[in-house]
């Protein structure tokens, strides 16, 4: 879990910095027909409220606890991540990882092993879930800002 916490407080302290190099414009520009750098952040953001939720009922529901799915494409619709002003979008993003860092870091031991029902006949524990959310997290922030070093 240390990794993942210094990796994490690492990305919430770097990637405002990186957002501030680029123009409202230039995160406006949808991507290949599908979101713009300001929804995938937005996204981001939607995936943190969810994943807030999740790492603290897997702490104390019924095991195992079932991972209830979300309507991505309609959260960062509704929301209107697109119209948002980006200092407002990255604002929230770097409120709800520091959030989900203090609670990550506060997991006793012994619940890491609980198990996570994410559908399909497939489980995985809570801790490969708080690593699939660190990696979902890279893997978009690699959309917005390339492959260079994050």
């Amino acid at each position: 879990m240390r990794d993942i916490n210094e990796r994490l407080n690492y990305l919430i302290q770097s990637v405002p910095a990186k957002v501030k190099q680029y123009s409202e414009q230039e995160f406006s520009v949808r991507i290949e027909d599908r979101w713009s750098k300001k929804e995938i952040l937005g996204h981001l953001c939607d995936s943190a409220t969810n994943n807030h939720h999740r790492f603290i009922k897997i702490q104390f529901e019924k095991q195992p606890f079932v991972i209830v799915p979300y309507d991505q494409n309609n959260w960062v619709l509704i929301q209107d991540y697109q119209n948002m002003p980006l200092d407002e979008i990255i604002t929230l993003w770097t409120v709800l990882n520091r959030h989900i860092l203090r609670i990550i870091s506060k997991i006793p031991e012994e619940k890491l092993g609980y198990v996570c029902d994410i559908g399909d006949n497939k489980s995985m524990t809570f801790f490969e879930l708080v690593q699939d959310y660190l990696r979902h997290l890279e893997h978009h922030l690699k959309q917005i800002f390339g492959t260079s070093e994050l």
